[in-house]
């Protein structure tokens, strides 16, 4: 699980990450003491304006007390705020940090998604301002006002600019960070899928194999019991040879469960132990030969355990659907590539599946996982060797 958590990160994308999620009543509280005595400074440096008073005072904090709710209702509060900002403007009351609350309510929009809400806010403000600063003047305090100058214009445009402009950056990273995150998760999950898969399959093989041949020699030795009790005491050893071998390869299995990250205590099965499951398949009563074409090499032991259970799986299948008792496999080692196939005499039994069992689809999915499928005419299995 360590590996599936997520690093903290720069601060800045910390900041970026728990921008809009964070208390609002504390943003809003600190907007509400910054704007306050700023307005103050404002009224002393410009002295052409309005004087502050109980109006202006109100509606200072009209602003960030609607940045209380900015979180749950964004478009709304982007709209009412600039809708304040705007009388407070008509009125002629100093610029200054009356701009903040609108600036924190359209970044709060734009994250949210409400992005036509935010931008047609600002817009009203802007185009509201050009209205008063270029007509509606003569009419609005203070009086004896003239035009707004046009720099103050682009400044203020500027202004508005850089708001949506960071608010949409903003947008943008967080959303790009998100996708990222659903793709790791959506890869972590599918990695424990993969793993809980190889995991069922190592077990169905391990099974169905052992059982298989515990079932034939339980068989062999209840039908022998009493006319060759030497033939069913070897049928016994068989099953207890095969069921303490079945159990130490469960508990293997089991322990990659366990401790997923150390390497195992005894290596996987791979070719090298053909030659048991040959001796398996004889006491189960079928007879295995074995042909080899071209030059062995060595196997990587992803390979070499594919090789392995795909054969294992094979001879099971043969004692358990078919009534031969013989069977003939082909180990066929060509450049970059191995091919398996295994053949039998006899005709299907009456528990024949119709290839649509757990272990066929098993074969399947191991030879396909290491860039190999059934060669053409659908007999064997080959399986790539990679360099």
């Amino acid at each position: 699980m360590d590996e599936l958590r997520e690093r903290p990160g720069p601060p800045w994308r910390q900041w970026v990450e728990r921008a809009g999620r964070g208390p609002a009543w504390r943003s809003a509280l600190l907007v509400a003491l910054f704007t306050q005595v700023g307005a103050g400074w404002a009224a002393h440096a410009q002295s052409g304006r309005v004087a502050l008073d109980g109006f202006a005072r109100l509606l200072l904090l009209i602003g960030p007390a609607l940045l209380v709710v900015r979180h749950r209702y964004p478009a709304a509060v982007v709209c009412g705020v600039s809708v304040v900002t705007l009388v407070y403007v008509a009125c002629g009351y100093p610029y200054g940090p009356v701009f903040l609350s609108l600036a924190l309510a359209c970044f709060a929009a734009v994250v949210a998604g409400r992005r036509r809400a935010a931008w047609g806010a600002v817009g009203l403000l802007w185009a509201g301002h050009l209205l008063i600063g270029h007509w509606l003047y003569r009419w609005l305090p203070p009086a004896g006002d003239g035009p707004t100058p046009w720099a103050q214009e682009v400044g203020v445009t500027a202004w508005v600019l850089a708001v949506l402009a960071v608010s949409e950056l903003v947008r943008v990273r967080r959303e790009q960070w998100a996708r990222e995150r659903s793709e790791r998760a959506a890869a972590a999950k599918r990695r424990v899928d993969e793993e809980r898969l190889r995991i069922a399959r190592e077990l169905h093989d391990v099974l169905a194999h052992s059982i298989s041949v515990i079932n034939v020699q339980a068989g062999v030795g209840l039908a022998l019991l009493d006319s060759d009790p030497e033939q069913a005491r070897s049928a016994l050893s068989t099953i207890k040879a095969a069921s303490k071998e079945a159990l130490g390869e469960v508990r293997q299995v089991l322990d990659t469960l366990r401790s997923p990250g150390e390497a195992p205590r005894t290596p996987a099965p791979g070719l090298d132990r053909l030659p048991e499951l040959v001796e398996q398949a004889a006491a189960a009563g079928l007879r295995v030969k074995v042909t080899a074409e071209g030059e062995a090499s060595a196997l990587p032991p992803g390979l070499d355990l594919a090789a392995f259970r795909i054969l294992q799986e094979a001879l099971t299948n043969v004692v358990r659907h078919s009534g031969a008792r013989t069977a003939r496999i082909l180990l066929g080692w060509r450049p970059r590539l191995l091919e398996l196939r295994v053949d039998d005499d006899g005709p299907a039994s009456g528990g024949a599946s119709e290839g649509g069992g757990s272990g066929l689809i098993g074969m399947r999915e191991r030879a396909a996982a290491l860039g190999g499928a059934p060669p053409r005419g659908g007999r064997g299995w080959c399986a790539c060797r990679p360099g």
